[in-house]
């Protein structure tokens, strides 16, 4: 089971990136899949997560209505955070992850698996 992220990168603030996740080992469509974040000196945090049904939780406030995540409807075991007015303090290294969609379950100490991280700085 292998989860694999991409897509960071340097971006000035008010741009857009999109990551993409990359699962390889076992059906994506099965599970619960989402983001994390860990910005330089602070905790992981639990960013937003889509369901095995599609329904969405998001759990950082600050980017409701900015962070859209998706699956691949062609690329059945990819997912997709797309990040749209990116801010200074959206800077940090974003993780994909498999867990439980849901309050409290989605916290880095019941996550299933995890990608490696890409690392996403936003400029002022």
């Amino acid at each position: 089971v292998q989860l694999q992220a991409s897509g960071g990168g340097l971006v000035q603030a008010g741009g857009s990136l999109r990551l993409s996740c990359a699962a390889s080992g076992f059906t994506l469509d099965h599970y619960a899949i989402g983001w994390f974040r860990q910005a330089p000196g602070k905790e992981r945090e639990g960013v937003l997560c889509i369901s095995s049904r599609g329904g969405t939780t998001y759990f950082a406030d600050s980017v409701k209505g900015r962070f859209t995540i998706v699956r691949d409807d062609n690329a059945k075991n990819t997912v997709f955070l797309q990040m749209n007015n990116l801010q200074p303090t959206d800077t940090a290294i974003y993780y994909c992850a498999t867990g439980v969609c849901s309050r409290p379950y989605w916290r880095a100490t019941y996550i299933d698996h995890w990608g490696q991280g890409t690392l996403v700085t936003v400029s002022s």
